[in-house]
């Protein structure tokens, strides 16, 4: 067994695909519209879905905000190069709702960043990533 995809329901679909794909570098890697369901569904990513998990953005047409709730935590994401990831995800127009630090309480160096749709996205310090934060192409 592994994990497949997280999925997140968003309010603006084209708005969400630009953060996760020009903020943080996923691409885009199917987007498929339901007009029986009145759904749309885009999975996003750092590379194929057989080979790791991704995250699956849910639209449902003409919804408008959700309530997040306080069960739900945060996506994390390793970078190699966490001030240089921070930075890169701000000039694109990223939200950092924490700057680049030692969590509380341990020594592992964190930050986080906001959606569109006000989900965190932690992002941890770690040499074991291979693929940069922000080398994807632009969703057009």
């Amino acid at each position: 067994m592994r994990i497949l995809h997280t999925m997140l329901r968003v309010k603006d679909l084209e708005l969400a695909k630009r953060f996760y794909c020009e903020v943080l570098g996923m691409q885009l890697l199917r987007e498929k519209e339901y007009p029986n369901g009145q759904f749309t569904l885009a999975f996003v990513g750092y590379g194929e879905e057989r080979e790791g998990a991704v995250i699956e953005l849910t639209y449902n047409w003409g919804h408008g905000d959700y309530t997040l709730g306080d069960a739900f935590g945060h996506i994390a994401i390793g970078v190699t190069d966490i001030e240089a990831a921070c930075n890169q995800a701000a000039a694109k127009g990223g939200k950092v709702v924490r700057a680049p630090g030692p969590m509380k309480h341990g020594t592992t160096v964190i930050a986080f960043l906001e959606d569109p749709d006000g989900y965190k996205i932690e992002l941890i310090q770690t040499q074991a990533v291979t693929q940069p934060l922000v080398s994807r192409q632009a969703v057009s």
